[in-house]
């Protein structure tokens, strides 16, 4: 749960039943919308300045995520900056309340927006990240908007201290899914850390079979098989499922990456998919594959805003109006529609694997990619609507090929997007989030494109 400070301002001179009325009003709606507040109001402009050392007195030595400062009246500018400053390192919402209609149709005010006008130039010269968001006399209040840009504040603190588990490193020597540490450290926060698949293999040599068949017989098993597949591949996925979840228990790893064509299929001679499956849907973290850094630090990005997983898709065609996007592995059982299911496969020279070939759920989604440009991050975004696709394949399987997990996402303008696309990795939400991650990247001061 997000905990955020919830401060509430009015002039000395208002009713101050009319303004604890407001606020308090207006902290019910933030709890309402799943927010866990330290609340202090009213806060007044009083000559003494006790409302704003009573209020710096509840703050001081309290942890929270964000500072809303609620603006109920007219209120001078002083008595809020002095409680702000102590706090200018956190971000901020600067939300103002509004008057109301008499039932005689007089509209009564307390110059809520006399107060925030006089802040919003303020704080932005005083550097502060910030949200200004103001309350409409006959509308709903926007305490929505105001817990989902807590929530970023919180997603931002959580990035701080995220971590995530590489298995090797710039799988087919790609460039598009490469980091730069320090930069990465600096910006967002969350730190890549690397595994050898030495210490997977090692690992999994030392497992007992019975917990590999414990594994099979629990959660493989229940996956829905177009075709019997073969024991000692589930055997393999329970394995090395089993080894990685023990590097992310110790380690803490909240997203992980595993070398794939030039790892595991290469070197070990077994497809990754249903081993990133289970570590997404029995695991818990987020999971991409062929070392995709900055596609596991976007997954997290959603995951804290959202509370989805934040499953990845690949692009396979462009068309006017649509982008065809797949996988050619798996999809998180949280993103399928139906049962989770799965044939044994070969593609080209490789093993045979056990493959994903479920549907994916449709509806509105929105699409999104960090990225980096001469050092600076930016974040590629668009909302679309997904469709089950046409009947389709990936030619080199095995006939008869299998129908690939994947969605035509209908997009407004597929060009624009064709022309900013950043890499063949997108991670994809339901719904409309791009506000949501517009806010993340508000704060963590990350461009949109």
């Amino acid at each position: 749960m997000n905990k955020i400070a919830f401060v509430g301002f009015g002039e000395v001179n208002t009713p101050a039943e009319i303004i604890l009325k407001k606020c308090t009003d207006a902290e019910k709606a933030l709890k309402d919308e799943g927010l866990e507040l330290i609340s202090v109001y009213p806060v007044t402009d009083d000559y003494e300045e006790k409302d704003i050392k009573k209020a710096l007195d509840a703050l001081k030595g309290q942890d929270f995520d964000a500072l809303v400062i609620c603006i109920a009246g007219w209120i001078p500018t002083h008595a809020v900056v002095k409680i702000t400053e102590q706090y200018k390192h956190l971000p901020m919402v600067l939300w103002g309340l509004c008057g109301w209609i008499e039932s005689d149709g007089r509209l009564v005010t307390t110059a809520d927006q006399a107060g925030t006008s006089a802040l919003r130039k303020t704080f932005a010269d005083l550097g502060y990240k910030f949200r200004y968001i103001y309350d409409i006399i006959g509308k709903k209040t926007n305490s929505k908007k105001v817990a989902d840009f807590c929530t970023a504040a919180t997603a931002a603190r959580k990035l701080r201290k995220a971590r995530v588990g590489m298995a090797g490193y710039r799988d087919m020597n790609l460039y598009g899914t490469l980091y730069d540490g320090s930069s990465l450290k600096r910006v967002v926060g969350p730190e890549i850390e690397t595994f050898e698949m030495l210490e997977m293999k090692q690992r999994f040599d030392n497992l007992s079979e019975e917990a590999k068949k414990d594994v099979v017989e629990n959660v493989i098993k229940k996956w829905k098989f177009l075709k019997q597949p073969k024991e000692e591949g589930m055997m393999l996925a329970a394995g090395y499922y089993l080894a990685v979840k023990q590097l992310i228990d110790e380690r803490g790893y909240d997203a992980v990456s595993l070398k794939d064509v030039d790892g595991m299929k290469k070197l070990l001679g077994f497809p990754p998919a249903p081993v990133l499956s289970l570590l997404s849907d029995c695991a818990g973290v987020s999971t991409i594959p062929e070392n995709d850094c900055l596609g596991n630090v976007t997954q997290l990005m959603v995951k804290y805003l959202t509370g989805q997983c934040g499953a990845y898709l690949e692009f396979y065609e462009f068309f006017e109006d649509r982008v065809l996007a797949g996988v050619p592995d798996y999809i998180p059982a949280e993103i399928t529609d139906g049962e989770t299911t799965v044939m044994p496969a070969a593609f080209g020279e490789l093993n045979e694997g056990l493959l994903n070939v479920s549907k994916v759920k449709e509806g509105e989604h929105t699409m999104c990619r960090l990225f980096t440009t001469d050092g600076k991050y930016y974040m590629h975004m668009v909302k679309g609507e997904g469709k089950t696709p046409r009947k389709w394949e990936e030619a080199g399987w095995t006939q008869p090929a299998p129908q690939l997990p994947g969605l035509e996402i209908l997009l407004e303008d597929t060009e624009k997007f064709a022309q900013n696309v950043m890499c063949q990795h997108y991670i994809i939400s339901y719904g409309d989030n791009t506000e949501k991650i517009a806010n993340l990247c508000n704060i963590l001061g990350i461009e949109i494109i």
